[in-house]
């Protein structure tokens, strides 16, 4: 029984670390698409 507690509790720290890393390189996407944005507003305003 313990043995089953233990293999749980690990799988929830996993999925756990899983989840932020996805969202660490989501807002990081977001950044990124962000200065894209920014860039074709100023090349739109150019023309």
């Amino acid at each position: 029984m313990k043995t089953i507690i233990a293999l749980l509790m690990s799988s929830v720290f996993v999925v756990l670390a899983g989840c932020n890393t996805v969202a660490g390189a989501g807002k990081d996407l977001e950044r990124g698409g962000e200065k894209v944005q920014d860039a074709a507003k100023d090349v739109q305003q150019k023309m």
